[in-house]
C-alpha cells in the first residue's frame, strides 16, 4: 500500500482513525509531530497527546524540514504518520519560509520513499466561511493547494467525519484482526 492522506475537521476523529491504521499497518511505526508549542494551551494539548501515544510509537518531533526526516526516518521505520500538515504549514508561514517550495520539497521525498508508507494527517480547512483577514485566507489557500498535491501524489486520500473514514480514492486496507481500523 502507498503513502495516504488523512483529512477532516476539527475533532473529526482524523487522528484517531490514522493512529489505529499506522498500527495495524506497522510493526513499530513512527510518529513524526510537527506542532510546536506557541502557548500554554498548545503545550498541553502536546503533553495530551504525548501520553496518549505511550510507547506504541517512535516519536520524531520536527516542525519545519519534513522532507528532510521523512528522508532520514523512512529506512528505519515500515509506517509513519505525519500529524499534521496544516500545523507544518503554519510553522513555515510564521518562520517566513516559502511554503510552496516546501511541498515541492515533501512531494519529490515521497517520489523516493519507497521502503515505507507514509500517512498524512491534516485539517480541511476549505468547506468553512471565507476568512475575514489576509493571513488565514492566504493560510486556507496554501493547505488547500498542499492538500491537492499530497491528495495527486497518494494512493489513498480518506474524509474523516463524526468518526468515520469515507475513501475518496484509493482503499483501505482490510481489517483482519484489527477491526477497530474501521470504527468510529
Amino acid at each position: 500500500m502507498g503513502h495516504m492522506l488523512v483529512l477532516g475537521g476539527a475533532r473529526s476523529g482524523k487522528t484517531g482513525f490514522a493512529e489505529r491504521l499506522a498500527m495495524a499497518l506497522g510493526k513499530f511505526p513512527a510518529y513524526l509531530a510537527t506542532a510546536e508549542a506557541w502557548d500554554e494551551e498548545m503545550e498541553q494539548r502536546i503533553a495530551r497527546h504525548r501520553s496518549d501515544r505511550e510507547d506504541r510509537f517512535h516519536t520524531i518531533e520536527e516542525p519545519l524540514e519534513l522532507a528532510e526526516q521523512l528522508r532520514a526516518s523512512a529506512p528505519a521505520h515500515d509506517v509513519i504518520l505525519v500529524d499534521c500538515v496544516t500545523l507544518w504549514i503554519t510553522n513555515l508561514i510564521m518562520a517566513e519560509r516559502n511554503v510552496a517550495d516546501a511541498v515541492d520539497e515533501l512531494i519529490e521525498a515521497l517520489d523516493e520513499i519507497t521502503t515505507s508508507q507514509i500517512i498524512f494527517v491534516s485539517n480541511e480547512v476549505g468547506l468553512g466561511i471565507v476568512p475575514d483577514n489576509a493571513m488565514a485566507r492566504q493560510f486556507r489557500d496554501l493547505a488547500g493547494t498542499a492538500h491537492q498535491r499530497l491528495a495527486k501524489v497518494c494512493e489513498t486520500a480518506v474524509f474523516v467525519v463524526a468518526g468515520l473514514p469515507m475513501v475518496l480514492k484509493g482503499t483501505l486496507p482490510p481489517a483482519g484482526n484489527d477491526k477497530r481500523i474501521h470504527e468510529a
